[in-house]
């Protein structure tokens, strides 16, 4: 973990399991099409996962867990390459040209804070409830379509603007993160890049998808 590589991995694997779970969220999120006793049902069972192996609930902070320690060890690794970078560079160039690298790359740094403090917020908003307007956690459904009512289009505003930036911070990670990994040839490069922009447009359609359905009354 003290090697430049021994960071970038840990950025790789961290970031694979955050993107994992993207996908599984997503998936689970769009069950509200199907109305409110499958969405309602489905966030129930999330519950219930591993019984009666694991007691009521263990299944969800088994997973915040592992979350948690993805997420840190994500940004210590980011920071502590960041930190490594300027220190190599103590003294900035008086004409700096052009680097090469796509606007994802250019605002992975803040693209980041506006992630972590989306997540924040988004635990307040719809897991513990205490910024839900609804806040009533045998109701899921009505939780969200009272979190994403027209009146509140702040708030829909702020998570387009937060799922957008997670939509560039997936489609530099995921190809840098295959090229951390080992995909080193011009072809595997291009396959990379087409795959994270993929992955990075599917999850933000499939994100936003359910605030704007409920803004036009899709979903309600």
């Amino acid at each position: 973990m003290r090697s430049t590589v021994g960071k970038k991995a840990l950025m790789a694997v961290t970031g694979i399991l955050l993107v994992l779970f993207l996908v599984l969220h997503m998936v689970g999120n769009l069950k509200i099409f199907f109305g409110a006793n499958s969405f309602d049902h489905y966030a129930h069972w999330l519950r219930s996962i591993g019984n009666p192996l694991l007691p009521e609930a263990w299944f969800l902070w088994i997973q915040r867990g592992v979350l948690t320690f993805a997420v840190l060890g994500h940004i210590w690794a980011a920071t502590s390459l960041a930190l490594r970078a300027r220190a190599a560079r103590p003294v900035r160039y008086a004409h700096r040209g052009k680097v090469q690298g796509s606007y994802a790359a250019r605002t992975m740094r803040w693209g980041g804070v506006i992630i972590l403090l989306f997540v924040i917020y988004h635990i307040l908003d719809l897991t513990t409830g205490h910024l839900n307007p609804n806040g009533d956690p045998a109701h899921p459904y009505a939780n969200v379509v009272a979190d994403f009512a027209p009146e509140r289009w702040y708030v829909t505003l702020f998570y387009t603007l937060a799922i957008l930036a997670v939509g560039f911070h997936l489609r530099h990670g995921i190809y840098s993160a295959v090229r951390t990994l080992g995909q080193q040839t011009r072809r595997g490069e291009r396959r990379a890049r087409a795959i994270a922009l993929g992955i990075a447009v599917v999850l933000c359609v499939g994100y936003l998808s359910v605030p704007f359905a409920v803004l036009t009354g899709l979903v309600g």
